[in-house]
């Protein structure tokens, strides 16, 4: 296979995916929808999830603007020092990378809000139609993201066979995403915790009540949250993984090889298992739709591991290279699986903080904080397994070049994400059936459908944190990728100027041990950060619930024609968001520059080396003891240890509220901030170089 083909190979499977995409999206609209109740509200939380996605896109806008402006003048150098036409093509390539990732966000935006309205009417008709409809919004998302970002990593490398410019497309995608996820984060877990702690804890009222003022604001914010920040995140995450296997293919292809062309073969080859997989996917016999989304997950992966291992064979790639690409799939299995232990209801542990609760709250926190800490141990060590194995697989193509070893590694974390149009598929499918759960209950559908919806929600609560584990343990690999990418741009830069480039970072430089200990930090402001954001804004949300229940005569007792006043909680989560997703993500970029121009590319070796541990610990953390925390409720709620309304269900709850910052804002941030430093290191390596005061 030549470059050529492969590239257009990559071309063609995008537009096939857009082809899969365009026939769900067209399905899932033209299934029946006749409930006036179930629009009218579906029509506020489009209109709600739009004016958001909106205000925080003009936003971002201007602050990619001044970005890019940046780059233009900086990088990769000082534009009056180097060649003008790289500066302008990295800052283009910016700007591409930050278009295509709004885009991500708003067509999962366009699909969710029509998505839970079928679902919730198709579940009047029983699971299997409903969890089609949820499944197959979901799969738009799917294939449009992961289709955008082949195509995008492509055309890029196509016009510029330029690896600095497909990290300049990757950094736009990373710090849009930071961003989207953090502000999207931010608006879901402001109204959801401001519902939960006013309409369960104090009143005792249903989860999608329509009394409740914030309950269409938390319905808004699963679409902002976790399906436009979701899809933005794991956008970046692919772009990123193929971004860092790029560049170091293009560095070893100089002295011959075919590395480029394996990265683009691989990547299609992972988008076309994944658009197999959805269009296969139906619930069996058992109407579980658990075992049916993880049992297309399974079968996406058999699928893209058999045409691998043929396309090795035909094209006489290395196979040491598909080796490392295998390994990174099955560690990325396994973490899966792990996830799904630590979170399913079907399991010990939420069974165990389930049982907890009945002593109350403080011990709903303390069991659910230690399952979530023992969590961490065999996702953090199958991700170092993964990076030795691939490592020690490549590193022998060459012993005297270690670049061999990190493309290693690289490729495995492509074969991690090689199934993500799945794995976005079945995490978009989520908040469309949470949605769908809230307006069968808001448009009086039945106990039946309600039953129905309730199940999808749990399966998809279940699979949520196994896809969030996922995408953690792929970005994991992929920057533990980017720190390989960082070294190569360095000594690329150092060759240029005939100084001495790096081969490792010795912890026991002061240079390098400063630039750690700042690195392991950042994580931990930067969670902290996002989740005050959400304290203080849901502070603000109680207070206007407080005041509507009081003011708004009959709105408690739910008489006839009495509306809460809805776009004023939707105000305060959306003003609240905009005001606090720019500061955290700035924060953690202005760390990384100050580093480098401190410490120079030593420090920022151990500076990347602390983020990504002190990251990678953090979000497996926060995402599965968030996702325990919310099963151990709704395993209460199924009518378990006194159900609903107890005071099980009630420590439960707030076990729940406090996990819901950990696994939808801070926790899924935390892989894009170690992305977005790795990246900045990367385009600005040079800089590091040559200016520093006490580095090389």
């Amino acid at each position: 296979m030549s470059n050529i083909t492969a590239l257009f190979f990559a071309i063609l499977v995008s537009l096939f995916s857009f082809g899969v995409a365009a026939f769900f999206y067209s399905w899932v609209n033209s299934q029946p929808s006749s409930n006036k109740t179930v629009h009218a509200v579906g029509a506020l939380i489009r209109n709600g999830a739009n004016t958001f996605l909106r205000r925080e896109y003009t936003l971002l806008a201007r602050f990619a603007g001044v970005v890019a402006v940046l780059i233009l003048v900086f990088l990769p150098q000082p534009i009056w020092h180097g060649n003008y036409t790289e500066n302008i093509t990295m800052a283009i390539a910016y700007i591409f990378g930050t278009v295509f990732s709004a885009m991500a966000g708003k067509i999962g935006i366009m699909v969710a809000t029509i998505a839970n309205m079928k679902s919730a009417e198709a579940a009047t008709k029983g699971i299997r139609p409903s969890f089609l409809v949820g499944f197959r919004g979901g799969a738009v998302m799917g294939m449009s993201v992961v289709g955008a970002s082949l195509l995008g990593v492509t055309l890029v490398y196509l016009i510029t066979k330029n690896a600095g410019a497909v990290l300049g497309f990757s950094f736009g995608a990373s710090s849009l995403a930071l961003f989207a996820k953090a502000g999207g984060g931010i608006f879901t877990k402001t109204a959801d915790v401001s519902a939960d702690l006013v309409g369960k804890v104090e009143l005792g009222i249903p989860e999608d009540d329509p009394r409740n003022p914030a309950v269409i604001a938390d319905n808004v914010g699963d679409n902002v949250g976790d399906v436009a920040g979701m899809g933005a995140d794991l956008f970046d995450s692919h772009v990123a993984s193929l971004a860092a296997a790029l560049a170091m293919a293009i560095a070893l292809d100089k002295g011959g090889g075919n590395y480029t062309i394996m990265v683009f073969c691989f990547g299609a080859i992972g988008l076309l298992a994944s658009a197999i997989g959805v269009l296969m996917a139906r619930m069996g016999k058992n109407d579980d739709p658990t075992r049916a989304l993880n049992l297309s997950t399974y079968i996406t992966t058999a699928i893209f591991g058999v045409a691998t291992t043929v396309a090795t064979w035909i094209f006489n790639f290395e196979w040491r290279i598909w080796g490392a690409v295998i390994v990174g799939l099955l560690v990325g299995t396994i973490i899966g699986i792990v996830s799904d232990y630590f979170t399913n209801d079907n399991k010990n542990p939420v069974r165990y903080v389930a049982n907890a609760s009945k002593s109350g709250s403080a011990f709903t926190i303390l069991s659910g904080v230690s399952y979530g800490f023992l969590s961490v141990f065999p996702a953090i060590v199958g991700i170092a397994v993964s990076a030795l194995v691939s490592y020690k697989l490549c590193a022998p193509l060459d012993p005297s070049n270690p670049v061999y070893g990190m493309f290693g590694i690289s490729m495995a974390a492509v074969g991690m994400l090689s199934i993500v149009g799945m794995i976005i598929s079945n995490d978009a499918y989520g908040p469309i059936v949470d949605n769908a759960r809230g307006l069968v209950e808001m448009g009086n559908l039945g106990d039946k459908a309600l039953e129905i919806t309730d199940s999808l929600d749990s399966a998809g609560n279940t699979v949520k944190a196994v896809t969030k584990g996922f995408a953690i343990g792929a970005a994991g690999l992929t920057i533990i990728a980017l720190l390989g990418t960082f070294m190569s741009e360095v000594n690329v830069a150092a060759a240029e100027r005939g100084v001495a480039g790096i081969e490792n970072f010795d912890i026991l430089n002061p240079v390098v041990f400063f630039g750690l200990l700042v690195g392991a930090a950042v994580p931990a402001v930067f969670s902290a950060m996002l989740m005050l954001g959400v304290d203080r804004n849901a502070q603000r949300m109680v207070v206007e619930i407080h005041r509507q229940f009081k003011e708004i005569v009959g709105l408690k007792e739910g008489k006839e024609g009495v509306q809460p006043e809805y776009d004023k909680c939707i105000d305060i989560a959306t003003i609240g968001a905009l005001r606090e997703l720019i500061p955290a993500g700035l924060m953690a970029i202005i760390a990384t520059l100050l580093v480098g121009f401190i410490g120079g590319v030593n420090a920022i070796g151990g500076f990347l080396t602390g983020n990504i541990i002190s990251g990678l610990l953090l979000a497996l953390f926060m995402s599965n003891s968030g996702g325990l925390w919310d099963n151990a409720k709704k395993y209460i709620e199924a009518g378990n240890h006194g159900g609903k309304g107890s005071d099980a269900h009630k420590a439960a709850v707030v076990g729940d509220t406090v996990g819901d910052p950990f696994k939808d804002t801070a926790g899924p941030s935390l892989n894009t901030q170690v992305t977005v430093v790795s990246l900045v290191s990367s385009i600005s390596a040079t800089l590091f170089l040559t200016v520093n005061l006490f580095g090389k």
